[in-house]
């Protein structure tokens, strides 16, 4: 009789490997929907009461002061691009500086550069307030006051707040002995809502300053 020889072959079975998205990521971006509708809110707000009111926008609406809005504005938009390198360096974990060009700035860098430009935006929106107090459009003096103040300072507020989320992340940066997931995802959840912000502040430049 021949031999039979059986041979055992066990396949070698592979698990599925499962992509989720990060959970921190996607909280933000729902909660951001959620400030989507409360701006929309404030918008509806402002163009219910500028079609009711056309001869007040016609008589308050000259003492904007366009030039010095604009100027503030690309201030804006500047910190999110630099925000948005800040994000590139924490996506290569990279926190700090490795030389003094920008080229080797960190995330801690570039974040900080982001905080001034937005710190100057504010400042800029409170002198702004100052003068157009002192010529009397404050926000009880008329409808057209507590639109304008109601939209921009509702905006400003946002505005705090991500500066105090971008100082948060710079602590972790110089805080942490590690620059991990952690903090590279806390970096880009902030970006996130920083260019928010800066999407917000555009519409309503061209609300408010050039379709006035």
């Amino acid at each position: 009789m021949g031999t039979v020889t059986s041979t055992s072959i066990s396949p070698s079975v592979t698990a599925p490997t499962i992509n989720r998205p990060n959970v921190v990521a996607v909280g933000t971006i729902v909660w951001l929907g959620s400030e989507v509708m409360f701006f929309a809110g404030l918008f509806a707000i402002y163009f219910t009461l500028r079609s009711t009111s056309p001869q007040l926008w016609a008589a308050e609406t000259p003492h904007l002061n366009v030039p010095y809005a604009l100027t503030n504005t690309l201030i804006l938009v500047a910190s999110s691009f630099t925000c948005q390198f800040g994000v590139f360096a924490a996506e290569r974990f990279q926190a700090r500086a490795t030389g003094p060009s920008p080229r080797h700035w960190g995330m801690a860098e570039w974040f900080t550069l982001s905080y001034a430009l937005g710190a100057i935006f504010v400042a800029g929106q409170v002198v702004e307030y100052a003068g157009l107090i002192s010529e009397g459009v404050s926000i009880d003096a008329n409808a057209y006051g507590s639109a304008f103040y109601l939209t921009t300072g509702f905006h400003a507020l946002h505005v705090t707040g991500g500066l105090i989320a971008m100082l948060f992340v710079i602590g972790r940066a110089f805080s942490v002995r590690r620059f991990g997931d952690k903090e590279a995802t806390s970096s880009i959840v902030v970006s996130y809502y920083w260019h928010f912000v800066d999407v917000v502040w555009i519409g309503l430049f061209l609300v408010i300053y050039v379709l006035k």
